[in-house]
């Protein structure tokens, strides 16, 4: 009979699984590619990288790591799914629904279904976080002119998005 542990470094192998993952330098790990967050001209972002650290068919989900550059920003978007968001390292504040939060490290952010969202990195400062999502997904949906002018009707909401 063969280990638990043994069968799981096996399908490591054939690309499957891994049990370990070596931090190669901050928000950076062997074997994970760092992509493009989004297909350029797709929809408005600035200065965003994303990772998929984890993804399980049994549970479901992934695990994925955003690093927004300073001054950068993710797109302003909802989805059907729901996010779990924990900050990883820098500054930066994020949009949820109609309200803005200051994040740090370690904050966590929960962003619930069809709620408009976005994260903004402080001008100095990078801002990096993880984020567990549906491995099966939804297409983000983008505010129309409508949805612009709802969220745009609080002036604090209409300084922070960048749409």
């Amino acid at each position: 009979a063969r280990s638990i542990a043994a069968a799981a470094v096996d399908r490591g192998e054939r690309g499957v699984t891994r049990l370990h993952r070596r931090q190669t330098a901050p928000l950076r790990w062997e074997g994970v590619d760092v992509r493009e967050y989004k297909q350029e001209g797709s929809a408005p972002f600035r200065d965003v990288t994303r990772q998929v650290l984890f993804a399980d068919p049994a549970l479901a989900s992934e695990l994925r790591c955003f690093e927004v550059a300073p001054a950068g920003h993710t797109t302003l978007e909802r989805h059907a799914h729901v996010h779990a968001v924990i900050v990883a390292h820098g500054r930066g504040r994020c949009l949820v629904g109609e309200r803005i939060f200051t994040v740090a490290p370690f904050d966590l952010v929960e962003v619930p279904a069809l709620t408009w969202h976005q994260f903004r990195a402080d001008d100095d400062a990078p801002l990096g976080f993880l984020c567990m999502v549906n491995a099966a997904r939804d297409r983000p949906q983008l505010p129309d002119a409508e949805a612009i002018a709802r969220l745009c009707a609080d002036p604090a909401v209409a300084a922070f998005i960048r749409a």
